[in-house]
């Protein structure tokens, strides 16, 4: 599976984005589709994610603000960010993670998003 993130940018404070993450191939039996951040000096962490039967979960961090969907017609994630905070900026990667045998991740190339106050 190969992932096309995009839709980052720069943006002020109380500002939105939207960033897509389209798949190779069909998304509607990947088991998961998530949304990652890394900032600068800090730790990969999970922002939201969206399972094959359009369960959704989001870090506490974001709650209220960002919200993950799906279009499988499209074969693609959106994560919409509202709200923006300085403290979002990060290079932010979708990942598929697919259930077989064993687990398989596959990882998208990060966008960046610099949220300036």
């Amino acid at each position: 599976v190969q992932l096309q993130a995009s839709g980052g940018g720069l943006v002020q404070a109380g500002g939105s984005l939207r960033l897509s993450c389209t798949a190779s191939r069909s998304i509607s039996s990947i088991n998961i589709m998530g949304w990652y951040r890394q900032a600068p000096g800090k730790q990969r962490e999970l922002v939201a994610s969206i399972t094959s039967g359009d369960n959704t979960d989001h870090a506490d961090s974001v709650k209220g603000r960002f919200t993950i969907s799906r279009d499988n017609a499209k074969n693609t994630v959106y994560l919409q960010m509202n709200s923006l905070k300085p403290e979002d900026t990060a290079v932010y990667y979708c990942r598929a993670d697919l259930h077989g045998s064993n687990w398989f991740y596959y990882w998208g190339q990060g966008t960046l998003v610099t949220v300036s106050s």
